[in-house]
């Protein structure tokens, strides 16, 4: 499907790192600006949260329709589509006047976010070889992906308090921009396939409105609760979806996911893993923000200058995971890294309502931020180890989603066991005890990551299936299945 006489693969991963920095950086970045945006557009105090909401829902909703999409219609194309919208929206979310076109800017953001994702990391497992030279592409994919999101909390924090909150929509322009001009130069256009699939619509249906729905209930419990007849409505709904949507997968010609995919220990072992992680990092996030924000009396700049320390030791990590998962395999670094990061999560749930950064936060920052780094860079490679060339979006897609999923329910679920600790107290210490149960809970669940990866993924590496030039969906998955 490629020319790949003149394609430039550091070109090609320079694009990709850019343009997954964008797609990270705006889960996190608009929070710290969320008091201003309210005060500037009017916002409703109930609704406020949607600014966030929104764009995990149509993230995590599109994110398998836009992985079988590259597949099937090219990763460049989707890339650069993908971009274009996200760009676009910024645009008109950053010229926003009213709270309805902030919301639809937002949802759009998720939008071409969905079909970038799965594009970077297919146009990265199509441009590198398995073997040492695509674990240090995805490495760099893994830690710019989790420095876009730990980066978000510091550059809202400075954009809204020096420029404006509107720049916190504007600052994509530029490296929306820039991905575009790399991609160009490092990968040229796609040949169009002789013969093209028809995309499983009904299975986008199923599964996208199967996993709005799951996502919706559980953002909306911060105003419903878990008890609610509204949310287990929709949770049941949406698992009423999901089960239609496998049921259409082993049934399609041409499905948007190939259940045989899921007989690789590889495939299945990383995606509950990256569950389990991502739930356990997004609620450390949201935790500590809080905690030095609401306990500790920091200012919006000063929090988000406070997390430097875990972005740095994050970048630390991921090198010493790429370096590893390149000369073993991932689970090498995956055991350790989760262990020290729930380890450094402990340290956290011992955080003082009379404490400060240097005896509460930076020492549980670092070594948090190390194991994390550790995780996120070979979790890629264990996500997409023996997986066919034509099946690289499909299985990127699959990653993508339950890492979204995985942040969106453990933050909400985790925030709820936090809030029925603190009940209606307001002083610190009492808020204290709310954050600190939260953070214990985090750190159980890398606990369970580093037992999923230990019982389920393989101690050898798979080996890539040869291109089959035979009707994608009924190529079966060649390589070592345990």
């Amino acid at each position: 499907m490629y020319k790949n006489l003149r394609r430039r693969p550091g070109v090609v991963l320079a694009a990709v790192a850019v343009a997954q920095f964008a797609v990270a950086l705006d889960l996190s970045v608009v929070n710290v600006a969320l008091p201003a945006i309210r005060a500037a557009l009017g916002f409703a105090p109930r609704d406020l949260s949607w600014i966030v909401h929104v764009y995990a829902l149509t993230l995590g909703g599109f994110l398998l329709l836009g992985g079988r999409a590259c597949d099937l219609y090219g990763r460049r194309r989707l890339f650069v589509l993908g971009l274009v919208v996200f760009g676009m929206c910024s645009l008109a979310g950053g010229v926003a006047q009213a709270p309805w076109q902030l919301i639809a800017a937002r949802a759009g953001q998720g939008l071409g976010a969905a079909a970038a994702t799965p594009a970077t990391l297919a146009m990265l497992t199509t441009t590198f070889p398995e073997g040492p030279q695509r674990v240090r592409a995805l490495g760099v994919w893994s830690g710019v992906n989790a420095a876009g999101g730990a980066l978000g909390v510091l550059a809202g924090g400075l954009l809204t308090q020096y420029a404006g909150w509107r720049w916190v929509m504007l600052i994509n322009l530029p490296i929306v921009a820039v991905a575009l001009a790399l991609v160009r130069a490092g990968m040229p256009a796609e040949a169009r396939p002789a013969r093209r699939e028809r995309l499983d619509v009904l299975g986008a249906v199923l599964a996208t409105g199967g996993v709005g729905l799951l996502v919706t209930g559980v953002v909306r419990t911060d105003a419903q609760g878990w008890d609610s007849s509204a949310t287990w409505t929709m949770l049941v709904a949406g698992a009423v979806l999901l089960a239609g949507f496998v049921v259409r997968e082993s049934r399609a010609t041409a499905p948007l996911l190939r259940l045989g995919l899921l007989r690789s220990r590889w495939v299945v072992g990383a995606n509950v893993l990256v569950f389990f992680s991502t739930a356990g990092q997004f609620a450390s996030f949201y935790f500590v923000s809080l905690y030095m924000q609401q306990v500790l009396g920091m200012g919006a700049a000063a929090t988000g200058a406070a997390f430097l320390p875990f972005s740095m030791s994050l970048i630390a990590g991921t090198l010493v995971a790429t370096r590893v998962t390149a000369a073993r395999t991932p689970r090498t670094s995956l055991v350790p890294g989760a262990l020290l990061a729930a380890a450094g999560l402990t340290w956290f749930a011992f955080s003082s309502p009379d404490g400060g950064f240097l005896t509460d936060v930076l020492g549980p920052c670092i070594i948090t931020g190390f194991g994390v780094g550790l995780v996120i860079a070979p979790i890629v490679a264990a996500a997409t180890t023996g997986v066919a060339p034509h099946e690289a979006g499909m299985a990127s897609g699959l990653m993508n989603s339950s890492r979204q999923l995985g942040g969106c329910i453990g933050l909400a679920a985790l925030a709820t066991i936090a809030a029925h600790r603190t009940g209606t107290a307001t002083d610190p210490a009492a808020i204290n005890d709310g954050y600190t149960l939260g953070l214990a809970v985090a750190a159980a669940l890398f606990v369970l990551a580093a037992v999923v990866a230990i019982s389920v993924l393989p101690r050898r590496q798979a080996v890539t299936p040869a291109p089959q030039h035979v009707t994608p969906a009924r190529n079966q998955l060649e390589g070592t299945p345990s």
